[in-house]
């Protein structure tokens, strides 16, 4: 798995990398098959003169491209709301996938017992 975080009008500093990294921990626990996943942390500069946080992330799984976005004043609040988002969606997806697998299952078991 490779993970990517670069930042677009923003030094990520060791601070900003190890609590992405320690926030991920909790999102792979639930869902291993991860294949790469990229994050992109910015500072936007609206007309409003207030500095908005944004954190992207973009996680490939087999089959499918995850992706969420969540804006803060605070960059640490972003990337904790993004874990939030990207949890619910990943456990969307694992439920979805072995759905689609316990079907399987009956449909061999109905073939066996109609043998």
């Amino acid at each position: 798995m490779n993970v990517t975080i670069s930042g677009h009008h923003l030094e990520v500093t060791p601070a900003l990398r190890e609590f992405v990294h320690t926030k991920l921990e909790r999102v792979l626990r639930h869902f291993d098959q991860v294949v790469d996943i990229q994050v992109l942390l910015t500072v936007e500069k609206n007309k409003e003169k207030d500095r908005r946080q944004k954190a992207e992330i973009t996680v490939r799984v087999k089959g499918r491209d995850i992706f969420v976005e969540q804006q803060h004043e605070d960059m640490y609040a972003a990337i904790d709301q993004l874990m939030d988002k990207l949890d619910r969606q990943v456990v969307r997806h694992k439920d979805k996938l072995q759905g689609h697998q316990h079907e399987s299952a009956k449909r061999i078991n109905a073939m066996d017992d109609a043998a």
